[in-house]
């Protein structure tokens, strides 16, 4: 009987040292966009660092200020866009960053790093990529078409198009096809881009930021608006040259999704550890093909093989989203005119 209670508390001991002895590893939250990040980076990332990496994603950027400002998830880091970079700064939610803990920031196109005028000494952002929303034609149903927003006032397409379901993007086309900034404060433009927008919804299924890239794949829409990353990712292979997209002529809106760190994050040191670990420039390369996007690293385009979907030069005739502060209540009840 001693022998069983001597054995007994030997494995109980052994039970403890264990436990004690293997470190629990460390768990680093992620707030990003659906399928932004190739799972390679992610798996280097937590092979490298024995960590764990948790990925919730968003539809946009409104959903996740939503959920962030009401205090919901527990982020370490999270992807806003420019105008709500600005917006989440202002009200506080953001660290302020020290650079010197991203070394890779070097890499970075400072060309790129000069229009980050919602941040312009990068004291709260790292910009991650860059880019536009644009259109999607299915060519197989679809053959005589002008690359313009115009195609959205093309009956011949009604019940077999959508835009997208955010406020900021649908505005900026309607604004950038009548010649506005797309940052416009101006009422009347922005009725004007109303009643456009009104127009096209009649040729519309919906107004969508979650099915419009399987849609246009699999045939149920022929004309998508839309992230160009989203649709060819899906496209099974060998069938990329029956889609075609494309920037509007008339311009559009101009987005710098950007890494933040939240002020209240628990892993901090883990976090800084990630976005250096994006900026570095052979994960960098991984990330912009994987997406089809062009790098705002400059020493990642050296490991670039592949053609993106655009270029920077189509970027061109489009223009940044900037914060409006409260002039963005213009567009707001307009925006709940045209979805009621």
């Amino acid at each position: 009987m001693k022998k069983f209670w001597i054995t007994l508390i030997l494995i109980a001991v052994v039970v403890v040292v264990t436990f004690v002895a293997i470190p629990k590893k460390k768990v680093l939250y992620i707030y990003n966009w659906e399928e932004y990040i190739p799972e390679e980076v992610i798996k280097s990332f937590e092979e490298k660092y024995n960590c764990k990496v948790v990925y919730d994603s968003f539809a946009s950027n409104e959903e996740m200020y939503a959920k962030i400002k009401a205090g919901g998830g527990g982020y370490d880091i999270v992807f806003p866009s420019g105008d709500h970079v600005s917006i989440m700064k202002k009200e506080g939610l953001l660290l302020k960053l020290d650079l010197s803990k991203i070394p890779n920031f070097k890499y970075l196109d400072k060309e790129i790093l000069s229009k980050t005028i919602y941040d312009p000494n990068h004291e709260y952002s790292v910009p991650y990529m860059l880019g536009s929303t644009g259109i999607a034609v299915n060519k197989k149903y679809v053959k005589d078409y002008e690359h313009s927003w115009a195609i959205f006032e093309d009956e011949r397409l009604k019940g077999k198009m959508t835009l997208l379901d955010d406020m900021r993007e649908v505005f900026g086309g309607a604004l950038k096809y009548l010649g506005y900034s797309v940052n416009t404060t101006n009422p009347k433009e922005i009725e004007e881009a109303k009643q456009l927008i009104l127009k096209w919804k009649k040729n519309i299924v919906k107004f969508d930021a979650s099915s419009y890239a399987n849609g246009i794949v699999n045939g149920e829409y022929w004309v998508v608006h839309g992230y160009g990353e989203d649709i060819f990712q899906r496209v099974p292979e060998g069938e990329e040259d029956n889609f075609d997209f494309f920037i509007p002529k008339e311009g559009g809106t101009l987005w710098i999704d950007n890494m933040v760190i939240l002020k209240d994050a628990k892993n901090v040191d883990l976090a800084y550890k990630f976005i250096n670990h994006i900026l570095d420039p052979k994960n960098a390369a991984i990330i912009a093909e994987f997406l089809g996007l062009p790098s705002p690293n400059t020493e990642a385009r050296k490991y670039i093989t592949s053609e993106p979907i655009y270029t920077l030069e189509d970027l061109k005739n489009c223009e940044f989203i900037n914060d409006l502060g409260d002039a963005i209540e213009l567009y707001n009840k307009a925006w709940q005119e045209i979805i009621m």
